[in-house]
C-alpha cells in the first residue's frame, strides 16, 4: 500500500517509519525543509532508541522516502495520515487543532482517487467529523473516507510499542474504510495482536481516557507518597503491595515528581476542558492536574529543606533533566519547574543528562551543562537524581560523596535509599514517601 505520512515530529516519524517496515510505500511530509534535508541525510532529529537503524534499513530498501511537496506525498496513496502537532491552546486549555485543519485542508485538494485520511494526532472528541467537513467543503467531488487512529507509544519504547502493541484502535465510518485499515495493519492482525474496530468519537475518547487513567494512577501514588512520609511507611513497599493486585498492577505506581512529557499534560488538560464545555466536569482529571502541579512544587521545597533552608549561593548538580529517560523531550518536564525555582531562590545548577542538552539549552538558562556525573559533583553541596537514567542507576556513592562539598542527596527517583546513602558518606539523603 502507498502511505503518506503529513508530519515527521515523534508520532509521525515513528509510525512512517514502522509502517514502512511492514512493507507498505511510505512518504514522510514535513514543511520544514531543514528537517527534511537531514532525514534524507540519514540524521534524526528526535532520539528515540532503535529509529536511526530501523529508519536507514528502510530508507535503503526502497520503502521509505522524505519530501516537502505534499500534493505528490498524496497523489495515489491509499491512506493519509495526519500526525501534526496539538498542542493546549493558550489561555482556554482547548487542543490546538490549526495545524490538523490545515492538514485536512491541503490534502483535500491533492487527493486524486479514493483515500481514507486518517488522524493520528490526539484530537478532542469530534475533530474528525470537522476534518470530513473541511475536506468535503475544499473538494466536494473527492472520493474519501475519515478515520481515527489514536497512537498509545512510549517515549523511549516507541519502536516496540507500534510492532507489539497491546491494542490497535481504529475509528471508521465504512466497510471500505474498514477494509484499507485492515490492510495497514494487516501483519498485525497476523500475528493476532488485537485491532479494535470503533466509531470515531470512541476512537477519540479512548485516547483522552487512557492518559487520564495512567495520569491519574501517578498523581494517586503521589500522593499516598506524601501520606506515607508523614506516617512513617515507605511508599515503595506500598505500590508493590498494591501492584501485586492483579485488578490494580503494578505500573504507572512509581513515586516521583510528578507526571511530564507531551502527552499527559495537554491531553488532562484537554479532556479537562472538553468536560467544562459539555457540562459534564472531570472533576478526577481536574484533581489530577492540580495535584501534579503542587508534586513539582513539593520536590523544589524539599531541596531547599535538604539544604538548611536555603539554596542561596549553593552549587547544585542535577542529574536528569528530560520527562523520562531515553528520550530528549523536554515537554512539560518536571525539571522545568524545579530547576528555574532554585535558579530563582539563587543556586548555581550544574546539569547531567544524556540527551537533554538539545532542548534544555534554551529552555533552562542559567545552568552549566556537564558531561560526567562526577565532574558536575566536583565541590557540590547536593545532587537531585530528577529523572532515572540508567547512567544514574549504579552510581559510585563513595566516589561521588567524596567530591562533594557537603555530601547530600535528594533521590526524587527512590533508585537508592537512606543506608546505603549513608554508608558511602551522605551526610544527609531525602527520597518521595520514605
Amino acid at each position: 500500500m502507498k502511505i503518506a505520512m503529513i508530519g515527521t515530529g515523534y508520532v509521525g516519524l515513528v509510525s512512517g517509519v514502522c509502517f514502512s517496515d511492514f512493507g507498505h510505500d511510505v512518504v514522510c511530509v514535513d514543511k520544514d525543509p531543514r528537517k527534511i534535508a537531514m532525514l534524507e541525510a540519514g540524521e534524526v532529529p528526535i532520539f528515540e532508541p532503535g529509529l536511526d537503524t530501523l529508519m536507514a534499513k528502510n530508507v535503503a530498501a526502497g520503502r521509505l522516502t522524505f519530501t516537502g511537496d505534499l500534493k505528490s506525498a498524496v497523489d495515489g496513496a491509499d491512506a493519509v495520515f495526519i500526525a501534526v502537532g496539538t498542542p493546549t491552546r493558550r489561555g482556554d486549555g482547548h487542543a490546538d487543532l490549526t495545524y490538523v485543519m490545515a492538514a485536512a485542508e491541503e490534502i483535500a485538494q491533492a487527493i486524486t482517487g479514493y483515500t481514507v485520511v486518517v488522524t493520528k494526532s490526539t484530537v478532542p472528541v469530534g475533530t474528525n467529523r470537522q476534518v470530513k467537513q473541511v475536506i468535503r467543503k475544499a473538494r466536494p467531488d473527492a472520493e474519501y473516507d475519515v478515520a481515527s487512529n489514536p497512537e498509545f507509544l512510549r517515549e523511549g519504547a516507541a519502536i516496540d510499542d507500534f510492532m507489539r502493541p497491546d491494542r490497535v484502535v481504529v475509528g471508521v465510518t465504512s466497510e471500505r474504510a474498514q477494509e484499507v485499515m485492515g490492510e495497514v495493519y494487516r501483519p498485525l492482525f497476523l500475528r493476532e495482536f488485537p485491532v479494535l474496530y470503533t466509531d470515531l468519537e470512541t476512537a477519540e475518547m479512548i485516547k483522552y481516557a487512557a492518559n487520564a487513567f495512567l495520569a491519574t494512577k501517578i498523581t494517586f501514588i503521589n500522593e499516598i507518597a506524601r501520606l506515607s512520609e508523614k506516617v512513617g511507611a515507605d511508599v515503595k513497599e506500598v505500590a508493590r503491595g498494591m501492584g501485586l493486585d492483579g485488578r490494580i498492577g503494578n505500573k504507572f505506581l512509581h513515586a516521583g515528581p510528578g507526571y511530564g512529557g507531551s502527552c499527559f499534560p495537554k491531553d488532562t488538560q484537554a479532556l479537562a476542558r472538553m468536560g467544562q464545555d459539555h457540562a459534564c466536569p472531570m472533576q478526577i482529571t481536574e484533581a489530577v492536574i492540580k495535584v501534579n502541579d503542587e508534586v513539582k512544587r513539593r520536590m523544589t521545597d524539599k531541596i531547599v529543606d535538604l539544604c538548611d533552608g536555603s539554596v542561596n549561593g549553593k552549587t547544585i548538580t542535577i542529574l536528569g533533566v528530560t520527562f523520562k529517560p531515553n528520550t530528549d523531550d523536554m515537554r512539560d518536564a518536571p525539571s522545568l519547574t524545579i530547576v528555574p525555582a532554585l535558579v530563582g531562590a539563587g543556586a548555581k545548577i550544574r546539569v547531567v543528562d544524556p540527551q537533554g542538552r538539545r532542548e534544555g539549552e534554551h529552555l533552562l538558562p542559567g545552568v552549566n551543562w556537564v558531561e560526567d556525573a562526577y565532574k558536575a559533583a566536583q565541590n557540590a553541596d547536593c545532587v537531585v537524581i530528577l529523572t532515572e537514567w540508567n547512567e544514574f542507576r549504579a552510581l559510585d556513592l563513595k566516589k561521588l560523596a567524596k567530591k562533594m562539598a557537603t555530601p547530600k542527596m535528594a533521590d526524587l527517583r527512590n533508585i537508592y535509599n537512606a543506608k546505603d546513602a549513608k554508608r558511602a558518606g551522605f551526610e544527609a539523603y531525602t527520597s518521595v514517601g520514605r
